[in-house]
């Protein structure tokens, strides 16, 4: 027999760490370029590019960048919103816990959705600010 406590799954914080990975992305591919070389820091670039090749990568094909974190934000934004529902184990100690995770979770995808904008302020928009 199955008991209620284990059918109810605590809210994972995967998704919103994905976000985040994916939105730190847009930050590596356009932002950092962007802010290294309007300080003087060229050299600092090249060197970068030197040692991860794979930048140059992502700031050519900055619009599947942004792609891949926009669709990965949005179907992490689904799920935090989906588990915002989801009940919570009666021990106090284990329903605490599933409340930080909601939390955690909520502000990971925050601190991702930021770093989206960010990047993809320095991709698009600054660029023709600058010029």
């Amino acid at each position: 027999m199955i008991s209620v406590e284990n059918e109810i799954k605590p809210p994972s914080v995967l998704p919103a760490t994905l976000a985040l990975f994916t939105s730190v992305s847009t930050l590596i591919c356009c932002a950092l370029p962007a802010v290294l070389v309007s300080l003087g820091m060229g050299a600092v670039m090249a060197g970068l590019i030197e040692t991860v090749p794979g930048i140059t990568w992502l700031g050519a094909n900055k619009l599947i960048v942004f792609a891949v974190a926009g669709v990965v934000l949005a179907i992490s934004g689904a799920w935090q919103w989906h588990a915002r529902s989801l009940p919570c184990p009666a021990d106090p100690q284990k329903a605490r816990a599933c409340n930080r995770l909601r939390r955690i979770g909520w502000v990971l995808w925050w601190i991702s959705v930021a770093a989206y904008l960010i990047g993809a302020f320095f991709a698009f928009f600054a660029v023709h600010l600058l010029i």
